[in-house]
């Protein structure tokens, strides 16, 4: 498996993925680019170099797991699955993870180049304005931020985003303040002291997947990412903080995030994963970058929100995590789960069993779709992958006034664009849900008309023998 994201990209290179871009301005270009890139059918990712404004070599990886043959392969999953039995290998596979313990190393890449002191620089790497409207430079769209718990040592590596403010000052933005990383803080800031903090650009994949992840108080993303690869991640002490630090990363901030009592900056605008912006700028807590650490030639890994469908992973780990609720609850027969629109929309299939089966799933699999509007339940014939299949099931085989619900006060959040301000300043976060049953109605499921359309195996069976045959060739 890779070790590093030099390595990834070289396997991304190897799989006909990889496209190099040179010249692109990072204001704005490099992530119109990146957004373009991503919603083409073969969605390639990309390596910029030669940015406008910067050396050659200080470069730019995006769209690096937004499909699902890369995201496969950063899990360590074989690259050629189809995306239903790459969630299904993904969740065979997380069922068996064993936490992994980092291994400490006195040398790491990262040490190949440090600056201190007034000569810390922030804008030698190339930070783009990722949207039109952003409030500025975002330089950690995908990188991780590094804390220790001051009570048990506890180690946080979570992604959260990081915008420029000058030579030697970024903020990091927390979400809300039940993140891990704003529960550290703030245990620092009550004591009325900083906390030291060290910002992760260029983290390998295993490390960005653990740091998206939600996983529970005290668990380390440190580990979790060793048990993804099968092997320990290396890690070495920060010179500054001494903070555990990915030995293998490419750029790396050392410094201490001051009590927002003593200091604060403005914070975003930044474009949502829902295709909007959620908030105008808020005050962001101040990190002072007291230290760079980076390897020759530093790639910087960027993974921006972007317009529905494009996403920053091309697995919706929140199915399979639904599959496993609807599992536990006792729904029988789910044949697959998986999320279109970023996360948007829920669909669950199923081999109905028994009259109110298909509801009872879809009553499971709202009550876990964080932000899904709209749910669907279809037929084990259809691929709950294949949203336009999906589509196909609703409109011949759901009788909208018989098979639509609305479930109201439903779990949201305040990124929803569709919650009214007013409502958003006293605090509501909920709105309705939608199930939709798009099965072969139960009563007469054996008098419906038989699809004309080839089976799930029949079309395995022809992908197998003349696929290769039948796919574009690579330029």
């Amino acid at each position: 498996m890779y070790q590093d994201l030099r390595a990834f990209i070289e396997l991304v290179d190897q799989l006909g993925a990889l496209r190099r871009i040179d010249d692109a301005d990072p204001r704005f270009e490099i992530g119109g680019i990146t957004e373009v890139a991503a919603g083409l059918p073969e969605c390639p990712a990309l390596l910029f170099d030669r940015i406008k404004g910067h050396r050659s070599g200080y470069r730019i990886f995006s769209n690096a797991t937004t499909n699902v043959q890369r995201a496969a392969l950063a899990l360590g999953l074989a690259p050629t699955l189809r995306p239903l039995d790459a969630l299904k290998a993904w969740m065979e596979k997380r069922k068996d993870l064993r936490p992994i313990a980092p291994v400490n190393v006195k040398e790491a890449p990262f040490q190949e180049n440090t600056q201190t002191g007034s000569d810390v620089d922030t804008a030698r790497f190339p930070a783009p304005i990722w949207h039109r409207h952003d409030g500025g430079p975002f330089i950690g769209s995908g990188s991780i931020v590094v804390m220790r718990d001051p009570d048990d040592g506890w180690i946080n590596a979570s992604i959260y985003r990081v915008q420029v403010h000058g030579r030697n000052k970024v903020t990091v933005q927390f979400d809300h303040g039940g993140r891990h990383g704003a529960l550290i803080a703030r245990k620092y800031w009550d004591r009325g002291e900083s906390c030291p903090v060290a910002v992760v650009h260029g983290e390998d994949p295993a490390l960005f997947i653990a740091g998206f992840e939600y996983l529970p108080d005290g668990c380390s993303e440190y580990e979790f990412a060793g048990a993804i690869k099968g092997a320990p991640i290396a890690v070495c002490a920060g010179p500054l903080t001494g903070l555990p630090l990915p030995a293998a990363a490419e750029i790396v901030f050392e410094g201490r995030l001051v009590p927002m009592s003593e200091a604060t900056l403005p914070e975003g605008p930044f474009g949502e994963f829902t295709g909007y912006y959620a908030a105008a700028a808020r005050p962001g807590p101040v990190m002072d970058v007291t230290a760079i650490h980076h390897r020759n030639d530093p790639i910087l890994l960027g993974s921006p929100p972007m317009k529905p469908p494009r996403f920053h992973f091309g697995l919706p780990f929140r199915a399979a995590t639904i599959w496993s609720n609807l599992e536990a609850a006792g729904v029988t027969d789910v044949t697959g789960v998986w999320q279109h629109v970023s996360q948007l929309m829920t669909v669950v299939a199923l081999r109905q069993r028994y009259d109110g089966h298909a509801k009872r799933a879809g009553l499971v699999a709202a009550a876990h779709s964080y932000m899904a509007r709209i749910i669907v339940v279809v037929d084990d014939d259809i691929d709950p992958s294949n949203l336009a299949d999906v589509m196909w099931a609703v409109t011949t085989r759901c009788e909208p006034s018989e098979n639509i619900d609305i479930l109201r006060n439903a779990w949201s959040s305040a990124l929803d664009p569709r919650i009214a301000p007013a409502d958003k300043d006293a605090g509501v976060t909920a709105h309705s849900k939608a199930i939709i049953e798009a099965c072969r109605p139960f009563a007469w499921r054996d008098q419906f008309p038989t699809p004309s359309a080839l089976s799930a195996e029949d079309v395995r069976a022809i992908e197998a023998k003349w696929g290769k045959l039948l796919a574009v060739p690579r330029k």
